[in-house]
């Protein structure tokens, strides 16, 4: 009981809310488990500006805007290898054409903006 108990507890402080007795549930050996629905927060947030379009088409896919605007300030060449990194490495369906207008707009963010 404790476990379950904590388990509703963290679901709870989570923010989550706990699945109602329509959603399904599969118990065995006294244990059930039961759908939970969780709603994370939403950021509507795109990049403002101008030269944003290359970076609104690109990155919010996998980035939210809150998040990059957090980001210590980096020097364009850091901001190009990051972008290469995320078009090399990770597979990020970037065109080549818009790095440049993608590295400019990071590089001239102001940590905090």
């Amino acid at each position: 009981m404790l476990r379950a108990t904590t388990a509703a507890a963290l679901v709870l402080l989570s923010g989550a809310s706990l699945a109602t007795a329509s959603e399904p549930s599969v118990s065995a050996n006294g244990v059930t488990l039961r759908s939970v629905t969780i709603t994370y927060p939403t950021s509507s947030r795109d990049f403002p500006g101008p030269g944003a379009d290359a970076i609104n088409a690109n990155c919010v896919t996998c980035h939210s805007a809150g998040m990059v605007f957090v980001q210590p300030p980096l020097s364009k060449q850091a901001w190009t290898d990051e972008v290469t990194k995320m078009r090399k490495v990770y597979g990020a369906p970037v065109a080549e054409a818009d790095v440049p207008e993608i590295v400019d707009y990071l590089a001239a963010l102001k940590p905090g903006q």
